[in-house]
């Protein structure tokens, strides 16, 4: 019945037209049914309901990519983990909150995305596929991150973003080859120290944390190229000029009372971007004007005569 069902609902476009009468006229309501009638699938633990949920999965694909975004899975399927050759596996927008060790024998795999699904811990499995370069782990519940992801050695792209992060693990500054790291909107304080030993990284996004100063590790990262701190509590920021590298920092949405400086071609996005000179504080205006002040000639009347 549920096949029945689920393939007329394909052949109509998963659309369903309702007529409400309201006041003296109908009017039109169409709304997608696709992902309420997966959600209702989900729980049926058939083959029939399953294969609706996968679709023609039968045979890896000839790009070597598997794309189950979106369709409302609360299981992996074991299916997918006979594909040996796969490269490419997104999960993303599911109900996944664990992982089969089968998973293990996708040793092919260079992307994996788990994003925006319901994983309170990495599962362990992960750690184990050391070909992967990106990870997706964004819109998750995670707290930490468990010490063998730095078995994760050619991991060049992190997404943390949207967790439930009030540091950032120490495991993080053990992947040697790291060039891009997404943290932003979660809960962090501070950055380790240790982050200064990853070399290889480029960008860095922390945007919509709770950084009430710029952390300093980040000054000893020559090589950085791009900082987000945009939507922190930042009040004053340090100088950025000795930094070759960079050449984008955004620092919006920050109360801070001073633009960082920058050397000369690097792009700020924030309050007093475009001012130049650096604004200065006013305090250092004041004395300014004191200087200036005593520095006036004094009006005719008022000079001191010869004796």
């Amino acid at each position: 019945k549920y096949q029945q069902d689920s393939a007329q609902s394909r052949n109509q476009g998963e659309f369903l037209m309702l007529r409400v009468p309201h006041g003296s006229s109908d009017f039109q309501c169409s709304f997608s049914m696709g992902n309420t009638l997966r959600a209702i699938i989900a729980f049926i633990p058939s083959d029939d309901c399953q294969k609706y949920l996968l679709g023609d999965l039968e045979e890896m694909p000839i790009d070597r990519m598997v794309d189950l975004s979106s369709r409302q899975l609360r299981r992996f399927p074991s299916r997918v983990c006979s594909f040996r050759e796969l490269v490419k596996l997104y999960l993303s927008d599911n109900n996944l909150h664990q992982l089969p060790p089968e998973l293990e024998q996708l040793q092919n795999l260079q992307i994996l995305a788990l994003d925006f699904n319901n994983f309170k811990a990495l599962p362990l499995v992960v750690c184990a596929l050391k070909q992967l370069c990106i990870l997706y782990l964004g819109n998750n519940k995670l707290c930490d991150l468990p010490q063998e992801l730095s078995l994760l050695q050619n991991l060049k792209t992190l997404w943390l973003e949207s967790n439930c992060l009030s540091h950032l693990p120490e495991v993080v500054c053990e992947l040697s080859l790291l060039k891009t790291l997404h943290a932003g909107s979660n809960a962090l304080c501070t950055l380790p120290a240790g982050l200064r030993c990853l070399q290889e990284l480029r960008t860095i996004w922390l945007s919509g944390n709770l950084l009430a100063d710029f952390p300093p590790v980040l000054l000893h990262m020559p090589f950085l190229e791009v900082i987000d701190v945009d939507r922190n509590a930042i009040r004053c920021f340090p100088s950025l000029a000795h930094l070759p590298g960079l050449k984008l920092v955004i620092y919006d949405h920050n109360p801070c009372r001073n633009a960082p400086k920058v050397a000369k071609g690097v792009r700020r996005v924030g309050r007093w971007a475009e001012e130049t000179p650096e604004p200065r504080k006013r305090s250092e205006l004041g004395r300014e004007e004191e200087t200036e002040d005593k520095e006036l000639p004094l009006p005719p009347d008022k000079q001191p005569q010869p004796c």
